[in-house]
């Protein structure tokens, strides 16, 4: 089934939410450990992370790195942990993190603007569609 467009974005702050999936890693600034987490949607001044790492405060600094399909090399940022939910009532559940993105290294902006657009133009793509096919 194919997904709305409503359906694909979700809309809670100052730029469209975009609804994807990316492997991610990162580090609590200051710490070596390295943790992996799926971010679930984007947006250009944020994203939602699925993490296992329950020591994750509001207010943790992370080191990210982003891997952007097609992309050569993984995209690193800064973020600032702003919100963490537990995703069901089970000790064993993964977090849902929100992450505010402080700083994208310069050499990866446009990698990461450029993934954020191309997920755009394939949403209003897909809503053309959908449009053409309803009137024939």
């Amino acid at each position: 089934m194919v997904k709305t467009i409503k359906e694909q974005i979700i809309e809670r702050r100052s730029y469209l939410r975009l609804k994807t999936a990316l492997n991610t890693t990162y580090t609590v600034t200051g710490s070596n450990r390295i943790h992996k987490a799926a971010a679930e949607d984007i947006s250009a001044e944020g994203l939602r992370l699925v993490a296992s790492d329950k020591s994750l405060k509001e207010g943790d600094a992370l080191e990210m790195k982003l891997e952007i399909p097609g992309g050569n090399n993984p995209v690193h940022a800064n973020g600032r942990v702003i919100w963490k939910r537990k995703l069901s009532l089970e000790d064993a559940s993964p977090l849902s993190v929100g992450v505010e993105l402080v700083e994208i290294e310069e050499d990866n902006k446009n990698t990461f603007l450029k993934f954020v657009c191309d997920l755009i133009y394939s949403l209003t793509e897909d809503k053309n569609n959908a449009k053409f096919k309803n009137k024939n």
